[in-house]
């Protein structure tokens, strides 16, 4: 793959807790100039974003984020705001406590609700992989895709474990094509990158993608 083809899939992400606008404005200068597919960043900074880039770029964002351990309530506030200030992609960590307890249809509910939320914009469902079993990853296979979710997707890249090819695998084996496949956290090299794509992920979330493609050093998740 060229270098195009693999940025066009990539959502240009920077959700760290002291970002600064300063930042963010560079993750978005980034983003158009290399043709991502978004910039994905914390709520806070979604209508500055959204005025600044002015339709070049879609703006996503993340709700519930890292935890997912928020009131079902509180997700869909969160998710309405942001598309109210602009925001066409949400991503949201799903309550990982309720599906190791076995509440699946909590889990299922939940997804719809924000979903509501959010009505004709993307959401991607965050499973947080490297908590789970295979057996749970299985599960939520189904879930996302039966919630009426457009992706469900690897990792926050913030608890013990990002992507890997092995979840990727699994995920297009399980999802089979009912819903899309998001890869994200721990992405650090090029090939990975045209890897995880092979394996058949059709979005990246990666603070690393620029300036691995330029060849330079890159730190992140």
């Amino acid at each position: 793959m060229n270098k195009k083809e693999i940025m066009s899939r990539v959502d240009h992400t920077l959700l760290k807790a002291d970002a600064t606008w300063a930042q963010i404005q560079q993750l978005c200068d980034e983003a158009i100039e290399n043709g991502c597919a978004s910039v994905c960043i914390n709520t806070c900074y979604v209508k500055q974003a959204v005025e600044y880039m002015a339709g070049r770029v879609p703006v996503c964002c993340v709700i519930g984020f890292p935890l997912g351990a928020m009131d079902t309530a509180s997700k869909c506030f969160e998710a309405k705001t942001a598309v109210e200030n602009g925001a066409e992609e949400v991503d949201m960590v799903i309550n990982i406590g309720w599906l190791k307890d076995g509440r699946y249809e909590d889990v299922k509910n939940e997804i719809a609700a924000v979903k509501a939320a959010v009505g004709d914009k993307v959401l991607k469902v965050i499973i947080e992989t490297c908590l789970l079993t295979d057996e749970q990853k299985e599960i939520m296979c189904d879930i996302v895709p039966e919630a009426g979710a457009d992706f469900i997707k690897t990792s926050t890249g913030f608890s013990t474990g990002g992507a890997t090819f092995e979840d990727i695998e699994l995920f297009a084996r399980c999802v089979k094509g009912r819903c899309k496949i998001k890869a994200a956290g721990g992405i650090s090299t090029v090939e990975d990158m045209e890897k995880f794509i092979a394996l058949g992920a059709d979005r990246l979330g990666t603070s690393r993608a620029v300036k691995l493609m330029n060849g330079e050093e890159a730190k992140g998740y």
